[in-house]
């Protein structure tokens, strides 16, 4: 297994000191560079061990923050922060911009080669970078089909991926349609790629916690969605020795 070195970062975002997780390959040398963002709940160690899967496989690895350090537990509590957060794209781009700044900085960073992913309210937040018009490789997002303001989708300059689950009612077929007639009217390089049987946060392992109405681990999925990221990163953003 590649040796990886993991690190805290502490920066400024949304009003909150934000806490990501910074995960580097083996080596000195400058690498292609990924964000990955957490959904709803926050950044929690399963997001961390993505980032730490990305170094092994050569690339620098950013598990951003969205909630200042926090992880929640009660669903109430969260909606109360994500609903005003996604119905408000400025928000989200600064928290965006925030976490790319700091995967920027990093030395080991190829500045010129970053892509994003996200997993819900994540997921969110990477598409309006790309909305944005930031220099993204790749966009890859799971549980969040969002539709932003019109027009803007014409500045993603990259391919999209997004997974869903068919059974998932916080993305329902209507939300599914917005979306790809947005991407496909913007001209976007996209693919949807829809799980049978899976709801929503279906590529998380189980919680011992209270969880929305609709949210359900699907074990096989979840690893075919990570294939699936991972086969759109080898594709638009290979780690070249």
């Amino acid at each position: 297994m590649t040796t990886v070195t993991t690190r805290t970062v502490e920066y400024a975002a949304d009003g909150l000191t934000m806490i990501g997780h910074l995960a580097l390959p083996a080596g000195v040398d400058r690498r292609p560079a990924v964000l990955v963002g957490p959904e709803g709940t926050g950044l929690n160690d399963f997001q961390r061990r993505r980032a730490d899967a990305l170094a092994e496989l050569g690339y620098v690895a950013l598990a951003f923050d969205i909630h200042g350090g926090r992880w929640f537990t009660d669903p109430e509590e969260m909606l109360a922060r994500c609903i005003p957060l996604l119905a408000d794209p400025d928000r989200m781009r600064g928290i965006g911009h925030a976490a790319l700044d700091v995967l920027r900085a990093e030395p080991r960073t190829d500045p010129d080669r970053i892509a994003a992913i996200g997993y819900g309210t994540g997921g969110a937040i990477v598409l309006e970078l790309g909305r944005d018009g930031v220099d993204l490789r790749a966009i890859g997002t799971v549980n969040a089909l969002t539709t932003g303001r019109p027009g803007e989708a014409a500045r993603i300059g990259c391919p999209v991926w997004a997974g869903v689950g068919s059974e998932d009612p916080i993305m329902p077929v209507e939300q599914r349609d917005a979306f790809a007639a947005e991407m496909q009217a913007a001209g976007v390089d996209w693919r949807l790629v829809v799980y049978g049987g899976a709801l929503h946060a279906f590529h998380h392992p189980p919680v011992d916690q209270t969880v929305l109405p609709g949210v359900g681990h699907h074990p096989q999925h979840a690893q075919r969605a990570w294939r699936d990221i991972v086969d759109l990163l080898a594709e638009c953003l290979p780690v070249t020795e």
